[in-house]
């Protein structure tokens, strides 16, 4: 296969700076991969609100600069490292993640938590993403994705997928067991809906519109709570999970209230985990809830 030198890509050369369309990015040639290194031809990729942040400058942290943003990339193997070993294979589809690399062999790596491995690098924010045609990720963390599978709907899994599944991972629900979505309507929360209905959970979706309404009952929630027409959310709550309240709740929305509200309607021993960012900062919690979010959730 001929891989060009050059290639089209999205990038932006400072925070909050204007986003710049170029054709002639360099592509990384096979003979300049590292060991444990891909070339992917990119195919698809998502736009997630994180790429935005990046752009912004929003978070703790410092992006690369200039960056090629993307974290959702679905796309071909094209070239590997020499001296890599793996069970990649040249002419695989796999898909690009926010995860790009860790060490997978710290504490938290073997726990399970390796997005906040201390060597952890993400895409689109520490190395180049998936808006380009041609990106380098590592063999490691790079994703199989089936032939049977539309790289359309692929691509949104490789982030908002993968962080609500992590989510109800760490709900410690059972089958049979309620799980509350708050923002079960959004980009993370219709996701979540379809996973716990599949594992056999009892979905309540909380949201607002009968929009919402629709496209939360036909993905799986057992009952759909609007929090606008509600007179008293919390009682609505605990009503539909047999009295009790739900045995966990997954913030997939950015309202402080959604969290202040779990904390009061959850059932004793209920959990509450953390899927969407909060940012305010005060003196008595000088830190995001993003910081918590990252911490308790990324896959």
């Amino acid at each position: 296969m001929s891989i060009p030198t050059k290639q089209s890509a999205v990038i932006f050369e400072r925070s909050n700076g204007p986003l710049i369309y170029k054709t002639d990015w360099p592509v990384v040639q096979p003979k300049d991969l590292k060991p444990g290194e891909a070339l992917v031809k990119i195919t698809h990729s998502g736009v997630c609100h994180t790429d935005l942040h990046a752009l912004k400058g929003d978070w703790p942290l410092d992006t690369k600069l200039p960056l090629v943003g993307g974290h959702e990339g679905v796309g071909i193997i094209v070239a590997i490292g020499a001296g890599t070993t793996t069970e990649r294979k040249v002419g695989e589809r796999v898909g690009i993640k926010w995860l790009a690399d860790s060490c997978l062999d710290c504490e938290v790596c073997r726990n399970g938590q390796e997005a906040t491995c201390s060597k952890a690098v993400c895409s689109g924010f520490a190395v180049d993403g998936t808006f380009q045609q041609y990106g380098v990720s590592y063999v490691k963390h790079l994703t199989p994705v089936p032939e049977g599978l539309d790289p359309t709907q692929a691509a949104p899994i490789l982030c908002a997928g993968v962080t609500v599944w992590k989510a109800i991972k760490q709900s410690n629900t059972n089958p049979g067991d309620y799980i509350l979505i708050s923002g079960a309507g959004g980009g993370l929360g219709h996701l979540a809906l379809q996973y716990a209905a599949a594992i056999g959970l009892r979905p309540i979706a909380v949201d607002t519109g009968e929009e919402k309404r629709k496209l939360c009952m036909s993905l799986g929630a057992e009952t759909f709570i609007d929090f606008r027409q509600s007179k008293d959310l919390k009682a609505d709550i605990r009503a539909a999970s047999g009295g009790l309240g739900p045995h966990a709740a997954v913030i997939a929305s950015s309202a402080a209230a959604a969290y202040n509200d779990a904390l009061e309607y959850l059932r004793n021993h209920g959990t509450l985990v953390a899927s969407a960012a909060i940012w305010a900062f005060s003196e008595d919690a000088p830190y995001p809830l993003l910081v918590v979010c990252v911490n308790a959730v990324l896959e």
